[in-house]
Formats: structure tokens, sequence, C-alpha cells
């Protein structure tokens, strides 16, 4: 199989050293019998002698997480709102561009904005998102999902036949209530997390409660903003009653389960002295 070398010099010490870059096209993992190197290794520090071969793999095209996180916010806030004000080639023709009369479908609207508009800020100034990428092809799966449900809700809330809740305000009420309470939660978990760990480091800690009442919740729970999460996802579907969101809500919790689950076990993997009591996303059931 024919090889690539490519020569590149690096002055160590007052001596110079010369590396040797080979790159098989044809190779897999198997083929190759060395060390992989870590994100932080310096070349320079490198136990080697005057001539060193590093393999690379060539992973195809990739995209930050960050901008995975942000696809995935957009779509939703966008699609929901075209339901909303009800574009042409949606519902019919007498309908285009016209508002329903009830206010539980603008509230939902609301609070379906401020929901992404949040995961989009945090995603840009609260979050710390590692340097790892994502294969461009799995983009249209990972957006896929949040595009389709938010469009299939939107559908149904937004339409203008869409009947208001059995049990009127008072239900709109309490699903409200629930839904702003845990989105100021989570806020409040992601900012937590956020102080939790220094630009830079990658030294881990265990998450403890702070001043805010908010995370108090990390005495009973592993991952409280994934019950937040959930949380304001039951709220909203009880202020909408409308069974796609019903559906969402489901899943969601299904894979937040399985994330938090796979989170809680890494602490007690890494911490001898972690907190027994906590449960990884409902206290004392899950």
């Amino acid at each position: 199989h024919k090889q690539f070398k490519v020569p590149c010099r690096a002055l160590r010490d007052g001596l110079l050293f010369t590396f040797l870059l080979q790159v098989e096209p044809t190779a897999t993992v198997l083929d190759i019998k060395a060390k992989c190197l870590k994100d932080e290794e310096v070349l320079q520090t490198l136990p080697v002698g005057t001539t060193a071969s590093f393999y690379f793999s060539d992973l195809g095209p990739q995209l930050t997480w960050g901008t995975v996180f942000l696809a995935e916010c957009a779509g939703p806030l966008i699609i929901y709102l075209m339901f909303y004000f009800r574009l042409p080639f949606i519902y019919s023709p007498k309908y285009d561009f016209t508002t329903s009369k009830h206010w539980v479908v603008h509230l939902a609207c609301m609070c379906h904005s401020f929901h992404y508009i949040k995961r989009i800020l945090e995603t840009m100034f609260v979050h710390r998102i590692s340097h790892g990428t994502m294969p461009l092809r799995n983009i249209f799966k990972n957006c896929g999902y949040y595009w389709c449900t938010a469009a299939w809700m939107a559908y149904y809330i937004n339409h203008p036949l869409y009947t208001t809740p059995y049990y009127g305000q008072q239900q709109v009420n309490s699903g409200l209530y629930v839904f702003l309470f845990c989105q100021v939660g989570n806020f409040s978990i992601h900012v937590a997390l956020r102080n939790l760990k220094l630009p830079g480091s990658k030294a881990k800690k265990i998450p403890y409660p702070t001043k805010n009442p908010f995370t108090w919740i990390f005495w009973l729970v592993s991952c409280p903003n994934y019950t937040y999460e959930l949380g304001s996802w039951m709220g909203f579907t009880v202020m909408t009653q409308c069974v796609p969101v019903a559906f969402f809500t489901v899943v969601a919790f299904v894979q937040m389960t399985v994330w938090a689950k796979g989170k809680h076990r890494s602490y007690l993997k890494e911490f001898r002295d972690y907190p027994t009591l906590r449960s990884s996303i409902l206290p004392f059931i899950l």
C-alpha cells in the first residue's frame, strides 16, 4: 500500500528533531499498533527519539457540538412560528395569516419560543462545550427528530379547530406555573454546572447545592437539569392538552433517563465519596 510521508521539524533543547508523518489510506484502526495521544499532550514533551511516526485518520466532514446544538434549537423555534402565524399551504387558504381566538394558543407560542431562545443563549454564553465534533451526516438524524416533533405539535396547537383544555383557565395556569418554575430551575442548574468547572480545566468535581434554592435538588438527583427539563414539558403538556406534546414528553423522558443513568454511573465510578442518597433523574424513584 502506498504511504504518504511529510517531514516536519521541531526544535527542542537546541536539538533538531525530524517527525515523520505517515498515512495509509487503506489502513484501519487494527492495523496501527501505536499509542493514542491526548489533546493536551505537547509534541516537545513526548518520549521519542529523533524520528517519530504519527498516524492520522480522516473523519470526513465534521461539525462542532455547538453548531449541532444551535441547529437543534433554531429549527423548532422557526418551525413553530411558521404554524403560529399560519403561513400559506399549512391550513386552509381562508386561515392564512389569521390568529387564534384562544389565549392559550398565544401563551403556548410564547412558552415554546422562550424555551428554545433560552437554549440558544445558554449554548452561546453558559455551556462549556467541548472541542469535540460530530459527523456532518448525523446532524440530519439529530435535528430531524426535534424539527419534526416541533412541526407536529405546532400543527395541532395552532390549528383553527384547536380546542382549549378541558378544565379551562385553571388547567392552563397550573401548566404555565410548572413550566416557568422548571425553566428557571433548569437555567439555575446550568449556571451551577458552568461555575463548577474553570475555563480550560478538565478537572471533574461533584456538583453540590449552592445558595440558589433551585439547586437544592442536587441533594436528591445527579442530573437535575434533566429533572427540570422533564417538568417543563409536563407543564407544557398540561397547559396545551395536546397529544403530540405528551408524546414528545414521554420520548424525551426515556432519552433523558438514559443520559442521566449514564452520568450517575460515571459519578459513582469517579468519586468514592459520591452521595449515596442521589438518584439519577427522579428523587427516590429512578
